[in-house]
């Protein structure tokens, strides 16, 4: 991958060395995350150019490093956006390796799963559950873990009501997971495209409406998973008090920053209205949402492209296009 909005470049590299604390793993299959699509673009930088994007990665693992003692060639393994952190720092001690100043990430500060092989540390590879087909687990990596950490930023009770703003891969996943844990509680959603809203009604949500429709009521919290400001603005009002929006995104679009000249502090933040972000994921994360996802049957709506074909789906996620769920770069043949 070159830096800035060229496109991906098919080209062959050495098969990367892994070190004796390290797993070797064949690429079966990478979930394509809108975060490839920021680095692609310039919105989170890489610290080295050319890099393999990619960071929600299914295969097998061919080679073991002498001092790993937990897995074996052959297992079948997931990688993550969190590539590593350090361990000591307050952060980590208390469970927040997500905010460590040493986090790296796969697919940015080292190369990912856009490839035929990635090298991860055994500490932070998963095992994956065996109730998933590969392309099925990886939208769960990244799209799932980082919902499963919005959904518990939310704070969520039972019988509260949740909205979402926007409805692509991560939000169709955090919606059956909410429906699942939250049984009585109603799921509202706000997305632009009429494919969208409709594909989030075929998936339980009570109420479906653009960003700038009224809902029937207030909402006790909303997860925001789009790229942009204005559904940040259109639904801070009809927040109830002390309600929680979650901003599940590393970056946000600068097209639309205008749009925050509209915020007054009277309807959309007094009443003590709290806006909360979610940085990154921990490894804790990632193998809960593997869990729930295993425990409740809930599995991610996929589209299945070649590797060839990654710059066509990195182009479908920053255009209107209909999306449905998460798409899947096979890698393996």
């Amino acid at each position: 991958m070159t830096r800035g909005t060229e496109p991906l470049e098919l080209s062959e590299i050495p098969v990367p060395a892994a070190g004796p604390e390290d797993l070797l793993v064949r690429v079966s299959v990478c979930a394509v995350c809108r975060t490839d699509l920021d680095v692609v673009e310039g919105r989170v930088t890489a610290p080295r150019y050319p890099v393999i994007p990619g960071h929600q990665v299914i295969g097998h693992v061919a080679q073991v490093g002498a001092d790993v003692s937990d897995f074996r060639e052959g297992d079948r393994v997931g990688i993550a956006w969190i590539h590593s952190a350090c361990g000591h720092c307050k952060w980590c001690q208390a469970g927040l390796e997500n905010l460590c100043p040493e986090f790296h990430s796969t697919g940015c500060d080292v190369d990912g799963g856009y490839a035929e092989y990635a090298v991860v540390s055994a500490k932070f590879a998963h095992f994956i559950p065996d109730s998933f087909a590969d392309a099925e687990a990886a939208p769960l990596l990244c799209a799932g873990a980082i919902g499963w950490r919005s959904l518990r930023r939310a704070s969520l009770s039972n019988g509260e009501i949740l909205g979402f703003t926007g409805f692509g891969a991560s939000a169709h996943l955090v919606l059956q997971l909410a429906l699942h844990r939250y049984p009585e509680s109603p799921v509202y959603v706000f997305a632009r495209n009429p494919h969208e809203r409709e594909f989030a009604r075929s998936l339980g949500a009570t109420w479906v409406g653009d960003t700038s429709d009224m809902p029937p009521e207030r909402l006790d919290a909303v997860i925001d998973t789009t790229p942009a400001w204005k559904p940040i603005v259109d639904v801070l009002p009809h927040l109830a008090p002390g309600g929680r929006l979650v901003i599940n995104a590393i970056r946000k679009s600068s097209a639309d920053q205008q749009e925050l000249l509209r915020l007054d502090y009277a309807s959309h933040l007094w009443m003590e209205r709290e806006i909360r972000s979610v940085a990154n994921v921990t490894r804790e994360d990632v193998r809960e949402m593997l869990a729930a996802a295993a425990e409740s049957g809930i599995r991610p709506t996929i589209e299945v492209l070649p590797l060839r074909e990654a710059n066509t789906a990195l182009a479908r996620l920053s255009s209107a296009t209909r999306l449905r769920g998460a798409m899947v770069l096979e890698v393996a043949t």
